[in-house]
């Protein structure tokens, strides 16, 4: 699936003229400014998602993929991104409404079964790396402040726990798509990105050990865009993963994809429902 990653270029080159302007909503002006492989999926999901609360989700989107705030443009995209590649494996995806109350993102039906899904995007800023053990716990940190890859992977233990509360009231199986631009999380600098080297055997045990202290949570899914895998030192696999990895030279999708589920969730992941999920690696 193609990556198209927001840009000023979204917006239209020549503005809509006279009164026709003035009768056309602003998110459909933001619509018609979008770069056309964006507009075509944003359009899919449009057809898809039917019902009202979904075009109203979708509508607060489109004009989020337009905004000056690289964080609010990122995290439209994420949710975009993952709700049609969902679609594209024959799951039926209604965006949930927004709300005070803290809910997942998507809910998803495979035939009769059904689970839910809450999308998360990791940017950073400069003035996190500044202070890169900010939000964790003392203990967690074992020696290896400096390396970015231990880092990255304490940061999604972070964000993971975080997410973990807000999603901790629902009965059937919740899966929670965290989705990394850039690995060194220095937001939208235009400085070059710092290669990030990541342990994937290690991050992916990691999370696994903090999975099941968190039984609600039936699996993570993770997309890292630029990440440099460490090569394995070993051919064991642990059998909750499903991981692929892509060449260095393609730009189009996460260089890096895992799902990771949670062997003691209180609701675990059908066959169906996993194997739609792994279809989205």
């Amino acid at each position: 699936m193609a990556r198209f990653r927001s840009r000023k270029t979204f917006r239209l080159a020549v503005p809509l003229h006279g009164e026709q302007s003035a009768h056309v909503p602003a998110w459909k002006r933001e619509e018609q400014g979008l770069a056309s492989g964006l507009h075509d999926r944003w359009s899919t999901l449009q057809r898809h998602c039917a019902d009202q609360s979904s075009h109203l989700r979708l509508s607060r989107l489109v004009r989020r993929l337009t905004h000056y705030d690289y964080g609010v443009r990122e995290s439209a995209l994420a949710e975009l991104e993952l709700a049609t590649l969902l679609i594209r494996t024959g799951v039926h995806v209604t965006f949930l409404p927004e709300s005070q109350a803290r809910t997942a993102d998507l809910e998803c039906r495979v035939g009769r079964e059904r689970f839910f899904v809450e999308v998360t995007t990791m940017v950073g800023s400069a003035e996190r790396q500044r202070l890169p053990l900010r939000g964790l716990d003392l203990d967690e940190v074992v020696g290896e402040e400096e390396d970015r890859g231990v880092i990255l992977t304490h940061r999604i233990l972070a964000r993971t726990r975080q997410k973990a509360k807000q999603l901790a009231d629902y009965c059937d199986p919740v899966v929670l798509g965290i989705s990394i631009p850039r690995a060194d999380l220095q937001g939208d600098r235009a400085t070059r990105p710092e290669e990030i080297w990541l342990d994937l055997k290690m991050l992916a045990g990691t999370v696994t050990v903090l999975l099941t202290k968190i039984p609600t949570m039936s699996a993570v899914l993770i997309s890292l865009w630029d990440v440099e895998p460490l090569p394995s030192k070993a051919g064991t696999r642990l059998a909750n993963v499903e991981l692929v990895e892509r060449p260095r030279h393609q730009r189009t999708q996460p260089r890096v994809r895992l799902l990771i589920q949670n062997p003691q969730a209180l609701a675990l992941l059908s066959e169906r429902q996993r194997d739609s999920i792994c279809q989205t690696l």
